[in-house]
């Protein structure tokens, strides 16, 4: 039964997102309390567990996709539709058997998983410090420093200089409203990517007029919302020409600045959280106004090339023992929703049937 009155629910009923409902979000409430009205609560006279396990596989994923297929916007699932979907149930006995056999299993899969991710994490951490280390450093240890006299970087070799980013690099805009370039480009987490500009997916302009371009070696800002998302990585370096939106700040450095060397330590600035001491207004957004005023440092142009080649040597070593990590917590989170789904409709047996 599902439950939509109000939005309560209760501890052990299911909850099922209604909302793009391909994503598969199911769990079993741990107590009671309120959700949003895009939450489907859940009560069944069968073993609660197991109609949990069963929503997780395949076989319903399918029913789902079934009734949803030309939703493509933002596709939703109703009560009548998820009520007249289709379940295999066996035997109430055989259901303990099965549940009590995926949570073992499934256990010790989700450990697995998590033991990678941390590995991962300790890899990024790794990455990041590296990063700023050098790129405020340098490479020669030996070296005679002084102080910078900017709080978050502190001591830089005493022959670098400090300058403010105005006078490292300057605004660059040419609106896409009479070239009407096609290659879409989006920042997403710290990287400059494709996107498909004739995708169904997500929220896309009807026009891409208002959208500037971007060039191979900009530097990308996203400097909007600082006070609501303290997570994101707002620093992207394009190798490529397209159009972004304009809500972003490109910038293109001077002769005499490495677009990378920059974007290496804008990244730093980024990920140690600088900018979010700098915006301004009720949602806490930062323009070149202000950002032309950030504090920055300048080895001479040598310097930056060898802080450039070492940290792409060190970063493609650290990226490929993440990409070797991440490739295996995909295949452990895909064999767990294979094994759930193989359970469930008795492609692997774990109960011996009874005897009538």
């Amino acid at each position: 039964k599902v439950d939509s009155d109000n939005h309560r629910f209760y501890k052990g009923q299911i909850l099922y997102s209604k909302i793009r409902p391909l994503l598969n979000k199911v769990t079993i409430a741990p107590y009671d309390g309120l959700c949003s009205a895009d939450m489907y609560p859940i009560s069944t006279i069968e073993n609660t567990e197991y109609v949990m396990y069963y929503m997780l596989s395949e076989a319903f994923l399918s029913s789902v996709k079934n009734i949803v297929a030309d939703r493509v916007k933002m596709p939703k699932i109703n009560q009548d539709e998820l009520k007249n979907t289709d379940f295999v149930i066996p035997p109430f006995s055989e259901q303990q058997v099965i549940v009590d056999y995926l949570k073992d299993k499934t256990l010790k899969i989700e450990q697995y998983v998590s033991a990678r991710e941390r590995e991962r994490e300790l890899l990024d951490s790794l990455k990041q410090s590296e990063i700023a280390n050098v790129v405020t450093k340098g490479l020669n240890s030996n070296v005679r420093m002084k102080d910078s006299g900017i709080p978050w970087i502190g001591m830089i070799p005493e022959h670098w200089e400090t300058r403010t980013l105005s006078q490292m690099a300057r605004v660059h805009f040419i609106s896409n409203k009479n070239v009407h370039h096609q290659n879409l480009l989006s920042l997403s987490y710290g990287k400059i990517v494709c996107k498909d500009i004739n995708t169904t997916e997500g929220l896309l302009p009807a026009s891409f007029d208002n959208y500037q371009i971007v060039e191979d070696g900009n530097i990308v800002l996203r400097l909007t919302d600082l006070q609501n998302d303290h997570k994101s990585l707002r620093v992207g370096l394009s190798t490529q020409e397209g159009i972004i939106t304009s809500a972003y700040l490109a910038i293109e450095a001077f002769t005499g600045i490495l677009p990378k060397y920059l974007y290496f330590l804008l990244h730093s600035i980024d990920v140690k959280k600088v900018f979010y001491s700098m915006g301004n207004g009720l949602r806490q957004s930062l323009n070149w106004t202000e950002l032309r005023k950030l504090k920055c440092i300048v080895p001479p142009i040598l310097e930056q090339q060898a802080i450039v080649d070492y940290i792409e040597a060190k970063l493609s070593k650290i990226d490929s023992c993440m990409a070797d990590l991440q490739a295996e917590i995909d295949y452990l989170k895909e064999f767990k929703q294979r094994l759930i789904s193989d359970v469930v409709t008795g492609q692997i047996c774990v109960a011996k049937p009874q005897r009538g």
